[in-house]
């Protein structure tokens, strides 16, 4: 069989054995819930061989909704205990529909839909319309509670999505854990314990769920005294592409989109508020202390992704991609803190070089980002769809059968993926 279709079959494959009916989990054992970022790339990757599927995905992660627009980060959908932490440790109970986390992740939902609809306008349009007031809502919401710094902040490392990235070293050195208490982490009995967050790390992150249960989940107290706020470009620059393509759904189906204009420009100024001269790259800033972390990560290059140029990035994307042999790693090779194992501090993420990837073409620089898809098609065919890679000997790390990955490979990596 020709490796591409082969590798086209196992992706799907992927997609319907992670599938639990309504919602994919990221792989079985490891990650057993609903994840809000997966989940839509799950769907995406769905919609190359089952648009019904696609919208699916979508509208199970939006049952899990709040009443105040936050779509969560996971939701339980069935009790498991091989993962900690569970819904109890979260107390989130009366504030959505489905048990949940209290915190959210980069929205890459409503950019995912555009395209799943963009497949089958006729078919997608009641489904869209459906949801286009949940979208608008959630995005809503990062505006008025994570945006009062013009780019959009995120109160749990988890939030982001890169969970231990150096990003967050010295605002997580500030967090007081010492009352976290005893507890037992699921993870690392089933990944190497070296290509998870450390203790130090774990420590911090239940300290921060503590906080807000403790505080019923309140966004004012969460904003007025949380320990870890941290305004992040992997968020800021998703959800002004989000909004733009939001936007444009909206003018599709005739509806009233001046709201989302206003986030789109106020989001670009935002966003140009991370730019790092020091490191010539976008960076995280503490809102706490006004500090940028000055690091080099893979969110450092979504800026075109977003829409923007910045003429300025462009020696630093080939400085930090000449150190990785497979696109982009997710911390700078040549930085201090670089583990090329060790999760967000050093390996590479195909979902990442897949939205650096479409942004660099998108803004006209379609050598580099036809480059970045080689490379990441080549990682993938050589070792096969894992959740992360070391970034100069493709080893694969992490989970295995991933279901982002296995997406990634329908939607861009593939010969036979086309354009998305």
């Amino acid at each position: 069989m020709n490796v591409t279709v082969d590798l086209d079959r196992q992706a799907r494959a992927i997609l319907r054995s992670n599938d639990r009916g309504g919602y994919t989990v990221p792989t079985a054992g490891l990650y057993p819930y609903q994840w809000n970022w997966d989940s839509a790339f799950a769907a995406l990757g769905f919609a190359v061989f089952d648009i019904d599927r696609a919208w699916v995905e979508l509208e199970t992660l939006f049952s899990g909704q709040w009443a105040n627009g936050m779509v969560p980060h996971i939701l339980f959908h069935a009790v498991d205990e091989g993962y900690f932490p569970g819904p109890d440790v979260w107390g989130t109970h009366g504030h959505g529909p489905i048990a949940s986390s209290g915190i959210s992740q980069p929205p890459v939902a409503a950019s995912f839909a555009r395209r799943i609809y963009e497949r089958d306008p006729v078919a997608g349009e009641a489904r869209l319309r459906a949801l286009f007031p949940m979208m608008k809502a959630w995005h809503g919401w990062f505006i008025k509670h994570r945006g009062e710094s013009g780019a959009i902040c995120v109160t749990h490392p988890w939030e982001a999505g890169r969970d231990n990235t150096p990003d967050w070293d010295q605002a997580m050195a500030r967090i007081d854990a010492s009352n976290v208490g005893e507890y037992q982490r699921r993870d690392t009995s089933h990944v190497d314990a070296d290509m998870r967050p450390t203790k130090y790390d774990y420590d911090r992150y239940i300290t921060l769920v503590n906080f807000g249960s403790s505080h019923d989940w309140n966004e004012d107290v969460i904003l007025k005294d949380g320990p870890f706020r941290v305004a992040d470009p992997t968020t800021t620059f998703i959800l002004l592409r989000a909004n733009r393509d939001l936007k444009a759904l909206g003018d599709d189906l005739g509806l009233d989109t001046d709201e989302i204009a206003g986030w789109i420009e106020r989001l670009e100024h935002g966003a140009r508020s991370l730019w790092n001269p020091e490191i010539n790259a976008f960076d995280s800033k503490d809102l706490r202390s006004n500090e940028f972390s000055n690091c080099v990560s893979n969110a450092s290059f979504l800026n075109w992704y977003a829409g923007i140029d910045e003429p300025r990035l462009q020696p630093t994307l080939e400085r930090v991609w000449q150190a990785a042999k497979y696109g982009i790693a997710s911390y700078d090779p040549q930085g201090p803190h670089f583990e090329a194992f060790r999760y967000w501090r050093g390996p590479v993420w195909a979902i990442m070089n897949t939205m650096i990837g479409i942004g660099l073409a998108e803004r006209g620089f379609s050598d580099m980002a036809d480059k970045l898809r080689v490379q990441t098609a080549e990682l993938i065919a050589e070792q096969g769809f894992a959740e992360y890679y070391h970034p100069q000997t493709g080893k694969p790390a992490g989970g295995g059968t991933f279901t982002w990955t296995a997406a990634v490979w329908l939607i861009w990596a593939s010969p036979n993926a086309g354009k998305v």
